[in-house]
């Protein structure tokens, strides 16, 4: 069959070559939107205030978790994190009380 006039450029895009530095060849790429300095290495990828951690949990908690994020549509980090607020929460009333006890 006979070419139709296609190029690599028509696939490609204009090809850059080495050492070419117009500006196409310095905005390539998503725009970079995390400014924050990484100061372990578990905070990499990660947005102000979160960090990276591995925990071990039971199974059926875990797919009990993620059921649950799918049917509130949520991601599954942000239905664990409102299961800690929650037990903070509870938890923070019950040490509230027993200090005011001691005391």
């Amino acid at each position: 069959m006979a070419a139709k006039g296609f190029s690599d450029e028509a696939f490609f895009g204009r090809i850059l070559k080495v050492g070419d530095d117009s500006e196409a060849a310095t905005k390539r790429g998503r725009p970079k939107t995390n400014f924050k300095k990484v100061t372990k290495e578990s905070e990499r990828g990660t947005k102000e205030g979160e960090t990276r951690a591995t925990i071990i949990v039971d199974q059926k908690q875990l797919e009990q978790i993620k059921a649950v994020a799918y049917w509130e549509r949520l991601k599954i980090k942000d239905a664990i994190g409102e299961a800690f607020d929650l037990y903070l929460k509870s938890k923070s009333t019950t040490l509230n009380a027993m200090r005011k006890e001691k005391r």
